[in-house]
């Protein structure tokens, strides 16, 4: 199959235009075609061993989301005492979730033992299927923002906190808790840059050929 230059554009488009929502979302229902297209593009992303290690759980209950905004309060104000000055003043003072305000929440896991202690790929990486699951959160974020749907990925709550809201068994893997729903605007910037918390590294400075650009030697 050829992607056309259309087709080609409008996948870069969607990935310089994907942001992590926190404080856009509105009250608009996600319709049920929309949010299985999104669910299908992420049950599409690359898996070692084509084991497909990721689960979906979709939250819409909102005494759910209070359990898990609660775990990221707490999450949150243990987190504020590991920065100090204006960067703690700075950290108190951003939004970094959206857990009650976005219609749903979908948390994506990974169930290492899916098909087995032996995976073709893991072998020597055993962590690869837990990247695997990452991939599918891209997947699942950038299918989102072609639906111009926002997505916002709360890693300041413990796993615990989700694992007992959602009842999760031990054995499985909580990789995302994601925010997700329609919003008011994209913000052209994101807004850890756009609040100076860090700058946008350049992409040359990240890019080597042939090997690490200061090798140790030896």
């Amino acid at each position: 199959m050829k992607i056309t230059q259309e087709e080609r554009n409008a996948v870069y488009k969607t990935i310089f235009a994907r942001r992590d929502v926190r404080k856009e979302f509105i009250d608009k229902p996600i319709p049920d075609d929309v949010l299985e297209r999104i669910l299908i593009a992420a049950h599409h992303a690359p898996s070692v061993g084509f084991m497909q290690p990721w689960d979906f759980i979709v939250v819409q209950n909102p005494q759910t989301k209070r359990k898990i905004k609660q775990g990221f309060l707490t999450a949150h104000a243990e987190a504020t005492n590991m920065f100090e000055g204006e960067r703690k003043e700075k950290y108190q003072n951003l939004k970094l979730e959206g857990i009650e305000e976005a219609p749903l929440g979908i948390c994506v896991t990974c169930d290492r033992s899916r098909t087995g202690s032996a995976v073709l790929g893991r072998t020597a990486k055993p962590e690869m299927d837990l990247f695997s699951a990452v991939c599918a959160v891209q997947n699942l974020w950038l299918a989102a923002r072609a639906e111009n749907i926002g997505v916002g990925w709360v890693s300041i709550v413990h796993d615990h906190v989700i694992r007992d809201a959602l009842h999760i068994p031990e054995s499985i893997d909580i990789i995302a808790y994601l925010c997700v729903g329609y919003v008011e605007h994209f913000q052209t910037t994101p807004d850890l840059e756009r609040f100076g918390w860090l700058p946008r590294r350049e992409a040359k400075s990240a890019i080597h050929f042939e090997s690490w650009p200061n090798p140790i030697n030896e």
